[in-house]
């Protein structure tokens, strides 16, 4: 059985696109064992993965600093790869990769595609196209490696155990919708006041609405949320990820920005309504098997500044995620589920 050693540190949804193209290629690779080397929180998207062994890194504990590095290199050498999969590409990753290659082991790093996505970010003369998505950037290691692999960008649905305290909401006859509110960087994010316009409104209607984001202070504004509107549930700290991805995959439709919420929905095979403002699909991060059509955004020429959404991105004066209304979005879920 060939062994695969695979790199992917961070970020979250960077993480989870990792996950949906493992699947694929462990269901097309019958006579390969794959290492997956992220970060512990992760290991949740690899759990239902076929012939896989999840291998954490300390960045800041045992594998700091180049020393850290070395350590876990010969954690992973123990395995006996035959092939590395840098699928980060980034200064951790290449020193791991440049102690393999000292032994001789076959590596392929992500390409990345830098200066396109640049000429697509730029202010002036943008080239604007649909760049190679991301999970076909990753699928490509594997190629480079010698391994046959397809994607055929489909959702499949994961049927889930439904978590404690769950079945009530989950089991209904109601539609529910999953709203991932939040993200690393505030020009991806909706202008919270418009959310809670929208999650009032679908609430109003009957929807179950379920609130999902980590830490503190998201955990304040959606238990406020859930507080004042019927119908509204917040599992902020309630579950582990990977109960969340359990009550994700029991969703009808989840509605995330550019984040982790929308790859988090790919995963389990749900519907996702993703809102775009300082980025923008054609980067390449849409969530895996989902539709352009479900990608809501306001065309302009100054979109997008930025590949991450770390930089402001002013249209008219307005940032760009603010052009997306409530109204747009709660168009789109009752067209989803108006009778056909």
């Amino acid at each position: 059985m060939k062994r695969i050693i695979v790199t992917r540190f961070s970020a979250m949804g960077d993480v989870a696109m990792v996950a949906t193209v493992l699947k694929a290629f462990q269901e097309q690779h019958s006579d390969t064992e794959i290492i997956m080397v992220s970060r512990s929180l992760f290991a949740a998207f690899f759990q239902n993965i076929p012939r896989l062994k999840f291998h954490p890194i300390q960045p800041k504990g045992k594998h700091k600093g180049v020393f850290g590095l070395f350590s876990l290199f010969n954690e992973l050498k123990a395995y006996k790869p035959d092939a590395i999969a840098d699928l980060h590409n980034n200064l951790r990753s290449r020193v791991i990769d440049g102690l393999f290659n000292s032994i001789r082991v076959k590596v392929r790093l992500l390409d990345k595609g830098r200066k396109e996505k640049k000429e697509l970010t730029r202010t002036k003369n943008k080239v604007f196209k649909q760049l190679k998505l991301t999970t076909e950037r990753y699928a490509d290691v594997f190629r480079q490696l010698g391994f046959q692999l397809q994607l055929d960008h489909q959702l499949q649905k994961e049927y889930r155990l439904i978590p404690p305290g769950m079945m009530p909401i989950l089991a209904s006859d109601k539609k529910k919708i999953g709203i991932a509110a939040f993200a690393q960087h505030v020009y991806k994010v909706l202008p919270y006041a418009k959310m809670e316009l929208i999650i009032q409104t679908l609430a109003n209607k009957g929807y179950e609405v379920l609130l999902f984001g980590g830490g503190e202070q998201e955990k304040q504004i959606t238990e406020n949320w859930a507080e004042n509107y019927e119908n509204v549930h917040s599992l902020v700290g309630r579950y582990k990820l990977t109960e969340e991805l359990d009550v994700i995959s029991h969703l009808d439709l989840m509605i995330s920005m550019d984040s982790s919420g929308m790859h988090m929905a790919s995963l389990v095979g749900t519907r996702c309504l993703s809102l775009w403002g300082a980025t923008h699909p054609f980067a390449g991060f849409i969530g895996y098997g989902q539709s352009y059509s479900d990608c809501i955004q306001v065309d302009h020429p100054n979109r997008p500044s930025s590949v991450y959404g770390n930089k402001s991105c002013l249209c008219d004066g307005v940032e760009a995620i603010d052009l997306i209304s409530p109204s747009m979005v709660l168009s789109k879920v009752e067209e989803i589920f108006s009778p056909k």
